[in-house]
């Protein structure tokens, strides 16, 4: 083996998953290749854009890695064991012939964990032959999402478990997303970790009026007229906003963008549709809210919904608005909440699924009236980057609690916790009485988002936390 050169003036960032869907990592590539001035690497599936700014970063390189073919559920389920054995060892063969013969050598790999298996040893083994440094970014712990699924007792898990604690240990450096989690691995791993919290980049902004009704315009089709459904959002009775090209939220009148009185209040979810964000919580407060207002108004049952859905897209005011949930992701279990939703039948409720560009995601946040997580933590020791990105747009939120969740959400400052769905309906029917203009505590969690989001960016934490880390890790592996 050859000896350590100087300085390459590279780095290679890994993802044994979609980088479009990985916005952590590819801040990481940015900063690396503006921060710090290295050529950056990245090995990764492909799947989802990634944003543009990386496409466009002269310094930055994208080499997308052949994904692992879907298998039919029923025959994944005869094929079980000798997937488990096969896919990993595929992938580390993959994994090995690009980190050591399609990229140049790198001065420093940055591997984001999870998935532990193959990567730490794929890693770990091309940062020997590479004579390269090896950092692990920890996202969250590998075995405790293989738990959701096998169950904490599985030998598969404890096997996963000792793997992931192994190579975690033979890391130049580690960098974690919470206190709590660097405490974890300190006390238990025996691993020093730094903590670079997830921030906002400069992308993540408030949304203006102007860029709110170019966003809506877009997507009015898909919000008022979607496929097979009839809700709350699909009828709409306003000849202004056929003439004047309005949209369900603002109206061009005079050359001048204003907003409706009448419009619905916004509340958008950012899903992976998995285990460890249990979606049913969402649906059950959204029939909760709409039962009880029902309830409130003293509503007759008896009108018919078409009747009552013009009435609330006119000029009648009620105290409390239509709801209009936009969820946006991709992940296994998104069909059959689809389904879910449609056997609901809400009077003053509408759900709509999508998937949006990179660009049109900050706007959509920061045009919102109120974000909702359901994250709830494999491990408890992570931190929902979602929150992070809709601070960043000034937007308040409404949060599933757990141990470490305060580290970021801060109570009746910019935002909530509940528990149960019972929890998040009362909090939407307590933040959206009087919606839009009378709702005094929205308005104070609004300002506590913003001020939260405006005090801490990407770039500046990674300048302060990780940069000094990386380099430092670099100077020393340099003969």
């Amino acid at each position: 083996m050859a000896k350590k050169k100087g300085r390459r003036g590279r780095a290679c960032v890994v993802v044994l998953g979609d980088i479009g869907r990985s916005p952590r990592m590819q801040y990481h590539a940015l900063s690396l290749a503006r921060q710090a001035s290295l050529e950056v690497d990245i090995v990764a599936y492909g799947g989802s854009e990634s944003h543009s700014a990386l496409l466009e970063h002269q310094s930055v390189h994208i080499y997308k890695m052949k994904q692992w073919p879907t298998i039919p559920p029923g025959l994944l389920k005869i094929l079980k064991p000798f997937v488990l054995v096969l896919k990993p060892l595929i992938q580390l063969l993959m994994l090995l012939w690009y980190l050591c013969f399609k990229i140049a050598a790198p001065d420093v790999f940055l591997v984001q964990n999870p998935p532990s298996v193959p990567t730490l040893v794929a890693v770990k083994l091309a940062s020997w032959l590479r004579q390269s440094a090896f950092i692990i970014d920890w996202h969250n712990f590998g075995y405790t999402l293989l738990a959701l699924s096998l169950g904490r007792s599985s030998r598969f898990v404890t096997l996963y478990r000792w793997f992931e604690k192994h190579f975690g240990k033979m890391a130049d450096a580690s960098l974690c997303v919470t206190k709590a989690m660097q405490h974890e691995l300190a006390q238990n791993w025996g691993i020093k970790a730094t903590v670079l919290y997830d921030q906002p980049p400069e992308f993540f902004h408030p949304t203006t009026l102007e860029e709110k009704h170019k966003l809506f315009c877009r997507l009015e089709k898909n919000l008022t007229q979607p496929d097979g459904i009839q809700d709350c959002a699909t009828i709409v009775d306003d000849p202004l906003q056929k003439d004047l090209n309005g949209n369900l939220f603002s109206v061009l009148v005079d050359d001048n963008i204003v907003s409706k009185s009448d419009r619905p209040a916004l509340i958008v979810s950012s899903t992976s549709w998995t285990p460890d964000e249990d979606f049913g919580i969402l649906l059950e407060a959204a029939l909760m809210y709409d039962r009880r207002v029902a309830a409130i108004l003293n509503e007759d049952n008896s009108i018919k919904e078409e009747v009552l859905w013009n009435e609330m897209s006119g000029e009648k005011q009620y105290l409390y608005p239509r709801l209009l949930f936009i969820i946006t992701g991709k992940g296994p279990e998104k069909q059959k909440y689809e389904e879910m939703i449609k056997r609901l039948r809400l009077r003053r409720v509408a759900f709509r699924t999508m998937w949006l560009p990179a660009e049109d995601y900050p706007l959509l946040l920061g045009s919102a009236d109120l974000g909702v997580c359901l994250h709830t933590s494999s491990s408890g020791l992570d931190l929902p980057m979602k929150v992070v990105d809709m601070f960043g747009c000034g937007l308040p939120v409404c949060a599933v609690s757990y141990s470490c969740i305060t580290e970021l959400v801060e109570v009746e400052k910019n935002g909530l916790l509940f528990s149960s769905s019972s929890e998040l309906a009362d909090e939407l029917l307590r933040l959206f009485k009087g919606f839009p203009d009378a709702c005094d505590e929205l308005k104070l969690l609004r300002n506590g988002a913003l001020e939260t989001g405006s005090s801490a960016r990407w770039d500046v934490a990674w300048e302060q936390n990780a940069k000094p880390l990386i380099l430092e890790v670099i100077s020393k592996n340099v003969c």
